[in-house]
């Protein structure tokens, strides 16, 4: 049996073992859907612009270079093309079988509700969601996806409209915190996937885990936990592939 075999094994008999499953992802769950990370080599923080990224992605950048911002987003991060990777498919089959009962994401793509994920707790936003700065109407990400301005603006007021995802130094939603924190809370087996655990507020929902079992997966070999029951270091998507 190859390493990856083993780990798929160990993993199945904690999910087998567990009535409640919560899912928390960040980033390294849809790299292999083709959608960039942030902090690895190739990841957003690492690649060249104008200005910095992680200041592109800024409350106060977005507020003073609006142009900017958009050009940046529009291409890497509003990538309406990519699809559900294995990792999405299989967490949306042990949502159906009763097993999993909710995925806590820090991703903003939207994959796992199109691998059919119904019950996904985005704390920092979705770009599927939009709004007039102004007026509030809502829109979708085709209609700023299709804009024939840089800037997209409310056809009926001519506000900006803004992606419903969390930038930084912008707070996360209440009700999405407090919605994550229960989750996890009342879990039994949280499997923590693809995320480096050094962004806060969300590193923190870690400590409101009571339960039984904590799954470490990270294809990162230096990821480690002392909490962790099982670590793996596969990537998400080889890993849940051989488990549909």
């Amino acid at each position: 049996m190859t390493g990856i075999e083993q780990d798929r094994e160990a993993l199945m008999k904690l999910i087998d073992d567990s009535p409640n499953v919560v899912f928390f992802g960040g980033a390294g769950v849809s790299t292999e859907s083709g959608i960039p990370d942030f902090r690895s080599k190739d990841g957003l923080y690492n690649q060249k612009y104008r200005y910095n990224p992680e200041e592109i992605i800024s409350h106060h950048f977005f507020m003073r270079e609006p142009e900017e911002f958009y050009r940046f987003y529009r291409e890497r991060m509003l990538l309406l093309d990519k699809e559900p990777n294995p990792c999405h498919l299989y967490l949306a089959k042990l949502e159906k079988e009763g097993k999993l009962k909710a995925v806590v994401t820090q991703n903003i793509d939207g994959l796992h509700q199109k691998a059919g994920s119904c019950n996904v707790i985005e704390l920092h936003g979705s770009i599927h969601r939009n709004f007039c700065m102004e007026c509030h109407r809502p829109y979708d990400a085709s209609f700023v996806a299709g804009s024939p301005n840089i800037v997209p603006r409310c056809p009926h007021c001519g506000g900006i409209v803004k992606p419903d995802v969390v930038l930084y130094e912008e707070p996360l939603d209440d009700r999405v915190m407090t919605k994550a924190m229960i989750a996890i809370m009342e879990a039994d087996l949280l499997i923590v996937c693809g995320t480096s655990l050094v962004v806060y507020p969300a590193a923190g929902f870690l400590n409101y885990f009571q339960g039984r079992n904590l799954v470490l997966i990270d294809k990162n070999p230096e990821a480690k936990d002392a909490r962790a029951s099982l670590i793996i270091h596969q990537k998400a998507g080889e890993l849940f592939g051989g488990m549909l």
